[in-house]
């Protein structure tokens, strides 16, 4: 499956590029300054050339743009994941030592959907996506299922705890390892994907439509170019860590943050002596904090201008199976037809921790159940606990 990996010279269409050169070239808007010197009648024909010329190369280009835009295709349910060379060993224990146990290891059937359903049951115009947050090119520090209900107009996003626990048979049970281990053992990112969409179906019972991997180095340059983001700050952070180079200092309360401090805020989790050190669901609660004040920044009018910075920015950092069209229709669709108060945000269900050494987030399969059908399940039949396959114990 081929990531996207666009170029601002592959956004314009074939052949417009031709076009605009011919229309300059035609209205010599580049002789304008030497055609005032001869004359006013003769500077207004240039001029009017120029507006024509530039009213068509915007239509055109408008034109182009629109013809790209268009609603994405339902992936087939029974497809199987980005790869399939993991077949063997998706599920394997992280270390070599440690041998596979007979009847642990979860079955997987190679479909997107819960077994017995079929594309006749999916919901019309409703998709999914899972969203990961990557930190030093492996390391998993976000996850995030959401769904775009076209039909209603909803947006509903679902955090996933990093520490969950998850029925495999490796080692660390923790879902967070899933990225890591299929990039290393798999084949790179596409590797990574695909034991992570593989393990998230045990939790939720399906495998969304579409990925998007974001790099959080992009963090910052993103939040810059919407010039900020506002959001409440809960308590007084810092933290100095000298081997990462990093200084955390923002100050409680309600503030405008750059992209730098936007990025601390979102990370922040330990607390120097003296400072308050937080839980992963609140250090959850403050990404979604800044992801929510995003969004309400990217459906601001004005950002339409920083467009271009921010499709830079994606090309250099954003990987997705989403092709450029279907983006751009996501985006339409967001800054056109969606609330501000459409947007929910939920963390997934659990019963607690479980304690020293592994501090597992044991989730609670009855409320996920309830939660996903009520939310994100892109299918018109409830999905069931025969679909999932959820430990409390390990």
């Amino acid at each position: 499956m081929k990531l996207l990996k666009m170029t601002p010279r592959e956004l314009i269409p074939a052949g417009l590029s031709k076009w605009i050169n011919i229309l300059y070239q035609k209205s010599n808007c580049q002789k304008l300054h030497k055609m005032i010197m001869r004359g006013v009648p003769l500077f207004v024909k240039i001029l009017l050339t120029c507006m024509l010329a530039i009213l068509t190369m915007a239509f055109l280009g408008w034109t182009a743009i629109r013809s790209w835009i268009e609603p994405p295709e339902i992936p087939d349910i029974t497809q199987n994941v980005a790869i399939t060379s993991l077949d063997n060993f998706a599920f394997l224990p992280l270390d070599n030592d440690e041998e596979e146990k007979e009847g642990e290891m979860f079955v997987w059937d190679g479909s997107r959907a819960p077994e017995g359903f079929t594309a006749d049951d999916r919901k019309e115009q409703f998709y999914t996506f899972l969203i990961i947050g990557i930190d030093d090119g492996v390391n998993t520090d976000a996850i995030v299922v959401a769904s775009f209900d076209g039909i209603n107009k909803e947006v509903n996003i679902i955090s996933i705890p990093r520490d969950s626990l998850v029925n495999v048979t490796r080692r660390i049970k923790k879902i967070s390892a899933a990225f890591p281990i299929g990039s290393l053992r798999g084949r790179g990112r596409e590797g990574g994907i695909a034991q992570l969409q593989r393990e998230l179906k045990t939790i939720i019972g399906f495998i969304p439509d579409f990925y998007i991997v974001i790099e959080l180095d992009a963090l910052p340059r993103i939040i810059d170019a919407l010039g900020g983001i506002e959001v409440y700050v809960p308590i007084d952070m810092r933290w100095n860590d000298r081997r990462q180079n990093l200084r955390i200092d923002i100050r409680r309360g309600l503030q405008r943050l750059d992209g730098e401090n936007a990025a601390h805020f979102v990370r922040y989790r330990r607390g120097s002596r003296g400072f308050i050190t937080i839980s992963d669901y609140q250090r959850i609660e403050n990404q979604q904090a800044a992801i929510k004040a995003m969004l309400t920044e990217l459906m601001r009018p004005w950002n339409i201008f920083n467009l271009p910075a921010l499709v830079n920015i994606f090309n250099e950092h954003v990987h997705s199976d989403i092709s450029f069209g279907n983006m751009a229709w996501f985006a339409e669709q967001l800054l056109t037809n969606v609330r501000s108060d459409a947007f929910s945000m939920y963390t997934i269900p659990t019963i607690g921790t479980s304690g020293p050494p592994m501090y597992y987030e044991v989730l609670n399969g009855a409320e996920i159940i309830e939660l996903v059908n009520r939310t994100i399940n892109p299918y018109m039949r409830n999905i069931e606990a025969r679909h999932l396959s959820i430990i409390t114990r390990y």
